[in-house]
């Protein structure tokens, strides 16, 4: 069973950086597309970047386009989402989600809660003026 664990969530101020990392166990990450989704209190969960198995597309939502960098390391396992220029409403709880896509079906916009059924337990990412 594919297990996901975020990790690297903390406290910055306006404009500093953070990266984030989903680790999987159980099985490689290598046949799945991998999105991160953030969700702040009293707020929807949203999608917020997205990558495919191969490397094929990846896509962001248009709050975090030029800022964050989603990329993925197949020999860890792992896949990580680099966030500069942070800004106060980028405060929220992050998570990490994937799903089988052997049709690279997945990851062809921005991601969206349906489209993923693994997921992981989130952490926390608050942002300071």
């Amino acid at each position: 069973q594919l297990q996901l664990a975020e990790s690297g969530g903390g406290l910055v101020q306006s404009g500093g950086s953070l990266r984030l990392s989903c680790t999987a166990s159980g099985f490689p990450l290598d046949y799945y597309a991998i999105a991160w989704f953030r969700q702040a209190p009293g707020k929807e969960r949203e999608g917020v970047s997205c990558i495919s198995k191969s490397l094929v597309s990846t896509h962001y939502a248009d709050s975090v386009k030029g800022r964050f960098t989603i990329s993925r390391d197949s020999a860890k396992s792992t896949v990580y989402l680099q966030m500069n220029s942070l800004k106060p409403e980028d405060t929220a709880i992050y998570y990490c989600s994937a799903d089988w896509d052997p049709a690279w079906a997945l990851c062809t916009g921005v991601p969206r809660q349906g489209q993923y059924h693994y997921w992981g337990q989130g952490t926390q990412v608050t942002v300071s003026s």
